[in-house]
């Protein structure tokens, strides 16, 4: 088995059965103020993105809030992940496919899964897998995950992690933005923000994965105790004013949003996230809803993709890839919501 085989959810695992996330290894940052050797010009970079993963949605949805789309181009991995190099080893990973070809089934043979006109070849690299823009860049990390921010001009990946890119989207890229104005990381809340960000990463965002993934049953109840205290923290916030910082809708909320629309679909049921949805939470359920109609967030959320990925792409929790019919939350989320009774800025 190759080292690319090891880095894989399966291998963040401690020896107490904790999920335990490995770090993005690649993390340029793009600067304007030519500090760095990327620059933030227009058609220079490529974001490689799942609908499925909460991560690179984060990426994608700054991308469409900003007004970047005709600046970075994008292309989408179907959902089932698949066999990267079956005469080589065993890792299972993210793969392109074109509208119309032949259905997917699960890297088990389990399933089948059809294509969309929402998955976008590579038209810049050709890769057939994520895993050969890592390979092409000579990558020496082997997490072969999603967003990839790739630079045409340098021919590399410039960066995949998701919080950095959201960050270079957010502030390095008004130049050529349709939305410059749009600040979702001011100065004056960046603290503020930070220190959302710091419980509500480990808690929420990973903290599902490491209820689904973990192995043993105290790491399980760890993780979904740590899960719903901070959920409930949530709630109680978002009983009080409009976003997690106040009256304006900022990078915390962005985040947190991208865990929170899978939640009641994917996470109750296929990480064993049961003691609350989201729906049972009326502050936040409301909070949901408003940010899910939200135009610009609201084009890049495919709940189908997010349902197949999940329920598709994980043997060891689902063997027979069944995916379930669902509460049907994406018509839920569109119903009005109640937000409007507190300020927004």
């Amino acid at each position: 088995m190759s080292t690319a085989a090891k880095t894989t959810w399966q291998n963040e695992i401690s020896q107490k059965g904790e999920f335990v996330r490995s770090d993005a290894g690649w993390r340029n940052w793009i600067k304007k103020d030519g500090s760095t050797p990327f620059q933030p010009e227009a058609g220079r970079y490529h974001l490689y993105v799942s609908y499925a993963c909460p991560w690179a949605n984060r990426c994608l949805a700054m991308r469409s809030l900003k007004g970047l789309e005709d600046v970075i181009g994008v292309s989408v991995v179907h959902p089932t992940m698949q066999r990267t190099r079956p005469d080589l080893d065993e890792h299972v990973g993210w793969a392109f496919a074109k509208p119309k070809d032949p259905p997917f089934t699960s890297a088990w043979g389990v399933g089948s899964f059809e294509c969309d006109a929402a998955l976008v070849p590579d038209d810049v690299n050709g890769a057939k897998f994520i895993r050969d823009l890592y390979e092409k860049a000579k990558d020496s990390v082997g997490k072969y995950s999603v967003p990839v921010l790739w630079d045409k001009k340098l021919n590399t990946i410039c960066s995949n992690e998701s919080s950095e890119i959201i960050r270079m989207f957010n502030s390095e890229f008004n130049d050529v933005a349709k939305h410059p104005q749009l600040d979702l990381y001011p100065e004056a809340l960046s603290k503020q923000i930070d220190e959302v960000n710091e419980w509500t990463y480990p808690s929420i965002n990973n903290g599902v994965y490491r209820c689904g993934f973990a192995k043993s049953q105290e790491a399980h109840e760890k993780a979904s105790y740590e899960l719903f205290e901070a959920l409930d923290r949530v709630e109680s916030i978002l009983s009080k004013q409009r976003y997690l910082t106040g009256p304006r809708f900022t990078e915390a909320d962005l985040r947190l949003f991208m865990t929170l629309v899978r939640f009641d679909e994917v996470y109750v049921v296929h990480f064993k996230c049961n003691q609350k949805r989201i729906a049972d939470l009326p502050n936040t359920h409301g909070y949901v809803k408003e940010i899910c109609q939200m135009p610009a967030i609201q084009k890049v959320i495919n709940m189908d993709h997010i349902k197949v990925h999940y329920y598709s792409s994980h043997q060891s929790i689902n063997p027979y890839a069944l995916v379930p019919v669902g509460p049907g939350v994406v018509k839920e989320l569109l119903t009005p919501h109640d937000r409007h009774r507190f300020p927004k800025e």
